[in-house]
């Protein structure tokens, strides 16, 4: 199995090449004070049921189509990895065998980015 967890620039390349689902598992308190640009936020504990939504249903909520199980294009992140992990073993056990963990999190994104 693939590594489930990829650096940032990794994510910059996904993110200049289109089609990425970026999914932010933080607190929605965490996500008010900044966020990725382009992701969607999913809280950790919702994960399973929000990517158990059937496809109409995930777009309506989310305003994006839910990906394919075989994406390679689908990254959780969190503030600093470890919840991103967590959201990224439930959603491959749920059958996105490819999902993966920007494990530098928000954190190294906004330091990076100087935000």
């Amino acid at each position: 199995m693939a590594s489930a967890d990829i650096s940032y620039e990794e994510l910059k390349a996904l993110m200049e090449k289109g089609g990425l689902l970026l999914v932010d598992v933080r607190s929605k308190e965490e996500v008010d004070r900044g966020r990725i640009p382009g992701s969607i936020h999913i809280p950790v504990d919702q994960v399973e049921s929000d990517m158990s939504l059937d496809p109409a249903a995930f777009q309506q909520k989310f305003g994006v189509p839910k990906p394919p199980q075989d994406t390679p294009d689908l990254v959780f992140h969190c503030q600093m990895g470890r919840r991103g992990a967590a959201a990224t073993e439930k959603a491959r056990g749920l059958g996105f065998q490819k999902a993966r963990n920007y494990k530098g999190g928000y954190k190294e994104w906004s330091e990076k980015e100087g935000k």
